[in-house]
């Protein structure tokens, strides 16, 4: 698998994951917000083999989300 079909697999996954976020009422929620969230995990150790990548992103929950999204206003990140 090439690297940008890797990539396209990974926005695939994220934009998934982003409807499946609206489905149950977080409107606007973003594949680069899933993204985000899912690779601020790996800042310090670097991005994990795909398998993980693609278990952290079905797996992650609303709730582990948002508590990211909130730290990372607190911290003032700026959302696009």
């Amino acid at each position: 698998m090439s690297e940008s079909e890797m990539d396209a697999a990974i926005e695939a996954l994220c934009r998934s994951k982003a409807e499946e976020f609206r489905l149950i009422g977080y409107e606007y929620v973003t594949s680069k917000d899933i993204w985000n969230c899912v690779s601020s995990k790996y800042e310090k150790e670097g991005i994990p083999p795909l398998y993980r990548l693609v278990n952290d992103i079905l797996s992650l929950k609303a709730l582990t989300f948002m508590n990211y999204m909130t730290l990372s206003a607190y911290k003032g990140s700026s959302f696009d």
